[in-house]
């Protein structure tokens, strides 16, 4: 018959999908758009409304390099205060093909277990323990793209592995220290994947995860997986992808802002300007559904170590691009030591212990710009967020403008994007009025008509 009909269905079926997705990415129509943005199949945690989540480098973050040594960090960090802990990979790490003394995180040799560098199981289920009594939540780092070279799988699953011609096992892009793995037509692979999933939901109680490359693992399993996982209890799961819509639909209540983050790059450089922004976000609306968002940040491991810190990629204008990644729509991230304006590239394969006692007006920063996330509605994430519009000014180029609100709740933001001290005029006159500014907690009237001064990369969160 059959391939005949099968083609001609296929045919058909791409056809249509292709007819759906034009009409659904017209951004001027506004039935389209509501297409585009129907109610997501994801149900997100309540906890998740307004959290701040904190990247953790188990092996840089403390002398010990340990679980019990991070743990002594707690109180620190609820009182800098982040809600979401991520762990990187605290699996074991393979030796074959190892790159460096100590291997990536991200080369897991056995998914059940934990990195002895670390510690033990009871020391990791002691620590998420004590997050939970201080009120964090805690996800882990899930690589399922991959696994190391001798993982137990490549011995006795050799099928599940993706091969070339010559039969030798691959690995994914120039990742030469791990073996890709190969979802089609093995159930198997699925069933065991999503048991070592639900292991470290069931027996350590953590709240999801953080997922390697989740657009290269097809859709199907993870909506597999988010629903086995939320019959144990309800998770967060976030996706390293920007890609792929039908992974937020199914599966996942937030992904990267990677192209946000490249233009914030960008703008530091002169490169692009405040306009880009609202490009982006214009196509961005298209895209996801309300109840997803995107993670927002101006480092994390991967960028510190291979692209550089945010002092390297953003200049002066660190602290200014960190309170746009709060204060737009979206899910703020901090990389340990962003605290303490870390600005060295952590060693990715060797021992590198992050600098905790240098002194810092990051930290009171840092702190401050969380407070402002938790306390403000309008600045929550994704549809628990207020509208989001921009504010006309004589300085769109150079003045990032714009207002959230919700419920009353109102907040009015201006952030120079330049090198340059600036005096703009807002266009709005129903703007004038008195604030107060979130950041300093000090008084400041806009008065109609008369220029608001910001001095090179400052900024204004007004309420």
């Amino acid at each position: 018959m059959k391939k005949s009909m099968m083609y001609l269905l296929l045919f058909v079926a791409a056809m249509l999908f292709t007819t759906t997705c034009f009409y659904a990415c017209q951004p001027k129509k506004t039935e389209a758009k509501k297409e585009t943005k129907a109610v997501s199949e994801v149900v997100s945690p309540e906890w998740a409304k307004n959290a701040v989540i904190y990247e953790i480098n188990t092996r840089q973050f403390t002398e010990a390099g340990t679980f019990n040594a991070f743990a002594d960090h707690l109180p620190r960090l609820k009182e800098l205060g982040v809600d979401i802990l991520w762990f990187m990979p605290i699996y074991p790490i393979g030796e074959l093909n190892r790159k460096g003394s100590l291997g990536s995180y991200y080369s897991v040799r056995d998914y059940k277990a934990v990195n002895p560098e670390f510690g033990t199981f009871d020391d990791f289920k002691n620590l998420v323990n004590k997050a939970h009594e201080l009120g964090f939540k805690v996800i882990l780092d899930w690589v399922a793209n991959h696994t190391s070279f001798d993982h137990q799988w490549a011995t006795d699953h050799p099928e599940w592995y993706t091969r070339d011609e010559k039969g030798n096992i691959v690995s994914p892009f120039d990742w030469t220290d791990v073996a890709d793995l190969k979802y089609d037509d093995n159930p198997a692979l699925w069933d065991a994947m999503i048991d070592a999933l639900k292991y470290w939901v069931a027996e350590a109680n953590i709240d999801g995860y953080r997922c390697d490359v989740a657009g290269m693992v097809p859709v199907a399993f993870w909506e597999k997986a988010r629903m086995e996982l939320d019959a144990i209890k309800p998770v967060f799961m976030l996706a390293e992808d920007e890609g792929q819509r039908d992974l937020m639909k199914k599966a996942f209540d937030a992904n990267y802002g990677w192209e946000f983050h490249h233009i914030m790059n960008h703008i530091a450089k002169g490169e692009k300007n405040a306009a880009d922004v609202w490009t982006y976000f214009a196509k961005e609306d298209t895209l996801f559904a309300p109840t997803s968002y995107r993670m927002m940040m101006t480092s994390n491991h991967d960028e510190n170590s291979w692209n550089g810190t945010e002092f390297e990629r953003l200049g002066a204008g660190a602290k200014a691009f960190a309170v746009m990644a709060y204060t737009i729509p979206g899910f703020p991230m901090m990389y340990n030591g962003q605290e303490v304006a870390l600005n060295k590239r952590l060693l990715f394969f060797e021992k590198d212990t992050i600098i905790w006692d240098k002194p810092s007006d990051f930290t009171a920063f840092y702190t401050k710009l969380n407070s402002i996330k938790k306390a403000n509605e309008c600045l929550w994430n994704a549809s628990n967020g207020g509208s989001f519009k921009q504010v006309a000014t004589d300085k769109a180029g150079e003045v990032l403008s714009f207002v959230r609100e919700k419920n009353g709740n109102k907040v009015l933001v201006l952030i120079n994007v330049t090198s340059q001290d600036i005096n703009i005029q807002l266009a709005d006159e129903h703007l004038a009025g008195n604030y107060t500014n979130l950041m300093t907690d000090e008084s400041l009237e806009i008065v109609a008509g008369q220029a608001v001064a910001l001095p090179a990369w400052g900024y204004l969160v007004l309420k």
